[in-house]
């Protein structure tokens, strides 16, 4: 068959999964038969055999990783630097957080299919959680998008897979624990890309995993008692909530607590430019909720630390608030720079005008019911996407889980996945390609068991680099 599944997009068209252009345009081609695509992904094996998914070899030409880390510092606050570096040197599981731009640069040099739907570019355990539904219920999907890139399905998997196993080993499970947990999540992606490929492009989009359906998920208790405990604390994540430990009273008006490192004041001029470009980003919105925002007031911004692998990049919140003191919503603003995923891409796909709208399209793109308020800015030469930052934002603990419910944590994050690839095409000719058997899920049970053992190795590179004083390091 031809060298690429895919053909070269024509002068300023993107190619997506299967072969469409992004554009009305592609509305006038008839699309190619469902079983024709299956067939194609089946036909890849043949180019790209699913054993060579287990292979990982460092290369003797690999790039240091503690300058991969020192190269994604540039452009950060250079005072929050030792941060950023102090919370990965804490664990491998920590490190892995902080290290897609690492990942991604290996990942390219491994054997992958070709198809490129949009991915989430840092698909990994501590990167799924609850968050607030429009309607103001409880769902979980993927949260964080700040790396989403059109890209090959095999990368997330792999980073998704590996964060598996890293996590189970740092929590002690035995190898056979950490390879079942695995299988689970592997299985549970093919199941789940296999069941979409057969509905209809629409009926993908409406798909939701709701606390009901991961209880239904959980096959032990101790998990159903962790989605109960994170759900219950995800409720409480309300901007009203947030009110009275985010903000102190002065002269009769409330501000955000400053706590250095963490939360600290811009100067002045700096919050007269958030605030003009929160001014900008109303634009962006749907015209109703730009009106239900515009009905609110600035009253303080802070820049404050967030994450492991954001910290030194710009993120700031706004404290917004209505006719009365307790209507109040927060907002974030967060840089959003180049995916670690572009500089892997070619032509029309790797290039965006605007890196937070890149964040929002894809998020809205990948995520089953986003945040409302979801929209983008500009402030001076960086560029800014926005969110609500309380909405109900939840986490199940890694750290909290023992073998049996990393199990079935892991499946549900693989189901969901599935289910993100599956809404920007493609899902017909993965499904063809990892087929009904377990071989998938073997292949990358091995491949995680040896990327797990370069991450521990380069978290120890990180150690060593701190302990001899080549990188400094806080914990904060």
């Amino acid at each position: 068959m031809d060298e690429s599944p895919l053909p070269e997009p024509p002068s300023g068209h993107v190619v997506l999964a299967g072969g469409r252009e992004e554009g009305f345009t592609s509305l006038r081609r008839p699309a190619r038969p469902r079983a024709e695509r299956y067939e194609l992904g089946r036909s890849l094996r043949e180019r790209s055999p699913r054993s060579d998914l287990a292979n990982w070899m460092c290369a003797s030409d690999r790039t240091d990783p503690i300058e991969q880390l020192v190269e994604a510092h540039r452009g950060r606050l250079d005072w929050l630097i030792p941060v950023r570096v102090g919370r990965m040197v804490a664990s491998p599981y920590a490190f892995l957080r902080g290290s897609a731009n690492l990942m991604a640069d290996d990942f390219a040099t491994l054997a992958h299919t070709g198809i490129t739907p949009v991915i989430c570019g840092d698909a990994h355990l501590g990167n799924f959680g609850f968050y607030a539904s429009p309607e103001r219920e409880l769902v979980f999907d993927l949260n964080d998008f700040d790396e989403a890139h059109p890209g090959a399905w095999e990368w997330d998997l792999r980073r998704l897979v590996t964060s598996v196993y890293v996590a189970g080993r740092q929590n002690g499970f035995r190898e056979t624990d950490c390879a079942d947990a695995v299988h689970h999540c592997v299985h549970e992606y093919r199941d789940q890309i296999g069941h979409l490929a057969e509905q209809p492009l629409l009926a993908r989009s409406f798909d939701t995993v709701d606390v009901d359906d991961m209880r239904k998920a959980a096959s032990k208790a101790s998990f159903k008692e962790e989605i109960e405990r994170a759900a219950r604390r995800a409720r409480r994540r309300t901007s009203d909530r947030a009110l009275p430990r985010f903000t102190e009273q002065r002269d009769g008006t409330a501000r955000l607590v400053q706590e250095p490192p963490l939360i600290t004041r811009p100067s002045e001029e700096e919050q007269e430019q958030l605030a003009e470009a929160l001014d900008g980003y109303l634009n962006t919105l749907p015209p109703h909720w730009a009106r239900i925002l515009a009905g609110y007031r600035i009253v303080d911004i802070a820049h404050k630390v967030v994450g492991v692998g954001s910290v030194g990049l710009r993120a700031y919140v706004a404290l917004c608030e209505g006719s009365t003191p307790d209507d109040v919503v927060f907002l974030q603003l967060k840089q959003a720079r180049r995916s670690v995923i572009a500089k892997h891409q070619h032509g029309a796909a790797a290039w965006h005008r605007h890196q937070g709208q890149r964040v929002v399209e894809y998020q809205q793109a990948l995520q089953t019911v986003s945040d409302p308020l979801l929209g983008w800015t500009t402030v001076g030469d960086l560029q800014y996407y926005v969110r609500q930052f309380r909405d109900m934002k939840g986490a199940i603990v890694v750290e909290d889980i023992n073998a049996s419910a990393l199990q079935d944590y892991a499946g549900i994050c693989g189901y969901l996945l599935a289910k993100s690839h599956a809404r920007t095409s493609g899902a017909s000719m993965i499904a063809g390609y990892v087929g009904g058997s377990d071989k998938l899920d073997e292949m990358l049970s091995r491949f995680a068991r040896a990327y797990a053992d370069q991450v521990e190795a380069d978290h120890q590179q990180l150690v060593e680099a701190v302990r001899t004083g080549v990188l400094p390091a806080v914990t904060a």
